[in-house]
C-alpha cells in the first residue's frame, strides 16, 4: 500500500481539473504570463476568484505588482499556445511575441485574442499558501464568445491530463 503522500500524489495527478492561462502587467514594459492549474470561484456575491501562482514562476513577482490579472480558459484547439505559456519561462523567452493578444480594459494587461473566454480581475489581495501565493480577484471585465460552444463540442476546456506532459519553465 503506498505511502500517504505517495497515494495523495497520485490522485492530484489523476484528476482532470481545468487549466489557465493567466497575464498580469507591472507596466507597459513589464509583462508575464503563464499556465495555471490551481485556480477556482471562492465567492458567488461578491464575485471572488482565486489564482495561484508558483513564487519561483516570473509571473509572479510581476503579478505582485499588477493592479489586474486576466485569467484565460484556454480549449483544447489552444493547446499550443497553453504550452507557450507552460513549457517556456519569460526568463527566457517574449511569450507575447509568440502569439497574439491585445491590451486589457486597464490597457495593459495581455488578453490572449485566441483563447474566447477570460476575464480581467482586479486584485485585491495576496495569501501565501506556500510555495504558491494565492491571488484573490474581482472581477471588472469578461468575454464569452459564442465560438466556444463549438469548441466544446470538439472537446471542450483544455484540461490537467491535456497538458501534464509538458515540462514547466520552471519547477513549482
Amino acid at each position: 500500500m503506498p505511502l500517504p503522500q505517495e497515494a495523495f500524489d497520485r490522485l492530484v495527478g489523476s484528476i482532470d481539473y481545468p487549466m489557465a492561462i493567466v497575464t498580469a502587467a507591472a507596466s507597459a514594459d513589464e509583462m508575464a504570463g503563464c499556465l495555471v492549474g490551481f485556480t477556482t470561484q471562492c465567492s458567488i456575491k461578491p464575485p471572488r476568484w482565486m489564482v495561484c501562482l508558483s513564487k519561483l514562476n516570473r509571473t509572479f513577482h510581476v503579478a505582485v505588482q499588477a493592479p489586474i490579472l486576466v485569467v484565460h480558459f484556454p480549449t483544447v484547439e489552444n493547446r499550443e499556445l497553453a504550452a507557450l505559456f507552460g513549457h517556456e519561462t519569460g526568463d527566457e523567452v517574449d511569450k507575447f511575441a509568440r502569439c497574439d493578444w491585445r491590451p486589457g480594459p486597464d490597457g495593459t494587461t495581455p488578453v490572449l485574442t485566441g483563447v474566447a473566454r477570460w476575464f480581467a480581475g482586479q486584485v485585491l489581495q495576496h495569501h501565501d499558501y506556500g510555495d504558491h501565493v494565492g491571488f484573490l480577484v474581482q472581477p471588472v471585465d469578461a468575454a464569452f464568445d459564442a465560438a466556444f460552444d463549438t469548441a466544446r463540442d470538439a472537446g471542450g476546456q483544455l484540461g490537467f491530463q491535456a497538458v501534464k506532459d509538458l515540462s514547466p519553465g520552471h519547477p513549482a
